[in-house]
């Protein structure tokens, strides 16, 4: 493939979004409330919104008559290289927006400087994206708040959350093959420069939220290349079922 690195950085960005959405989907209609099930269905729908645009460009970068519907479902897990943190189970209420708002902090400034990327395309569906994520960010954060800083027991819930699922972070400022070269290029984001901006805002945030990071220094890794925890075969199953009972199905 003539833009290999082009298409597997692209699949880096869709994939995160691509299984968080999935995740978020499970929650429908099982949401504390109404209007939070509600907002999180609809995250879920700007997630997968997003990847249509990213997969859809990573099909005509490939050129050999695949579709977006073809990458985004029919790969062997393996072959997703998506963070491990996105693929962590929805525990709890606690663990879903913990979750959530680990990865909300990442992905905007993540958009932010993807908006000066020099592949128009890229650029174009970061702006688009923008909103949306900006939107996410403020939802999660809001709800670290009100659980952190609400009762002994939502505290602890959150705090529990924080402590298991913080171990996923560090994965988000790896570098890939892909990534080293399309930043080589200016097409992609250095995101190793965001680690430093990511920790000032969510330390800020946990502090407004009562809440503190682990002190423990332990991080877990290899969604990027393909590694990933006993969750995404489950997720992939769900994902995958309608496509692969009913070949050439389309969104």
């Amino acid at each position: 493939m003539k833009n290999e690195n082009l298409y597997n950085y692209i699949l880096g960005i869709a994939d995160n979004s691509l299984i968080l959405g999935q995740r978020l989907g499970e929650l429908t209609g099982h949401g504390p409330s109404l209007e939070t099930d509600i907002a999180c269905t609809n995250i879920s729908l700007d997630l997968f919104g997003q990847v249509r645009s990213y997969y859809q460009y990573a099909a005509k970068i490939a050129g050999d008559n695949r579709t977006e519907d073809d990458i985004a479902m029919l790969r062997k897990e393996r072959e997703y290289v998506n963070v491990l943190l996105v693929e962590q189970p929805n525990t709890d209420f606690a663990y879903t927006m913990t979750r959530q708002f680990l990865f909300d902090v990442y992905h905007l400034l993540y958009l932010q400087e993807l908006q000066k990327s020099t592949d128009l395309t890229l650029s174009a569906i970061a702006a688009k994206s923008m909103k949306e994520v900006s939107y996410h960010q403020r939802f999660s954060s809001d709800w670290m708040k009100r659980l952190g800083d609400g009762t002994k027991e939502s505290n602890q819930k959150m705090q529990n959350a924080i402590d298991d699922l913080w171990r996923y972070t560090d994965e988000l400022f790896h570098q890939t093959e892909a990534d080293i070269a399309m930043v080589k290029e200016g097409i992609g984001v250095d995101v190793t420069a965001l680690k430093e901006k990511y920790h000032q805002i969510v330390t800020s945030i946990l502090e407004e939220s009562t809440l503190t990071i682990p002190e423990s220094k332990y991080f877990q890794k290899g969604g990027k290349l393909g590694i990933h925890t006993e969750h995404m075969g489950y997720i992939l199953t769900e994902l995958q079922y309608m496509q692969r009972t009913y070949p050439n199905m389309e969104w």
